[in-house]
């Protein structure tokens, strides 16, 4: 199973975009799954459901960030490679779906606290199974450039 078909499995359990991606990557990160779950729990629905940043970005970030985040406050050259690891990440999402932005993706500002049932007609008309699968073949990729 692939990092793309676990992470959609994952979501398709119910879990949040977010936690689908960073939990996919658990084999990788090492994390283990209940922390990586609760670490990434706040992300689903753009942040807490705000709609702002994609949860599966941000998803996306968390794993990038455990394999190659920098960890001195003061190395400016690590921080300046990790920024632009994740901005282009972000970039090959945007180029993919048009946004990093969640109410960009799903076509509305519904922010209610209160999670959406998962049900067959939101399977249907919701982009995020794609989504996280977009994220995690990224991760994927990087994984792949870095080995080289």
């Amino acid at each position: 199973m692939t990092h793309a078909d676990k992470a959609e499995a994952l979501f398709k359990e119910g879990y949040n975009c977010s936690q689908a991606v960073v939990v996919a990557f658990c084999d990788v990160t090492k994390m283990d799954e209940k922390t990586a779950l609760a670490l990434s729990s706040s992300f689903g629905g753009g942040m807490g459901r705000l709609r702002e940043v994609c949860g599966a970005v941000s998803g996306m970030f968390m794993v990038a960030g455990l394999l190659y985040g920098y960890t001195s406050p003061t190395d400016n050259e690590q921080k300046k490679a990790h920024y632009a690891l994740i901005q282009a990440m972000a970039q090959k999402f945007k180029d993919k779906t048009g946004s990093i932005i969640c109410r960009e993706l799903l076509g509305g500002p519904d922010n209610s606290p209160n999670p959406t049932l998962r049900t067959a007609e939101f399977y249907k008309k919701r982009p995020c199974s794609e989504l996280v699968r977009i994220c995690a073949d990224i991760v994927d990729q990087v994984i792949a450039e870095k080995e080289i």
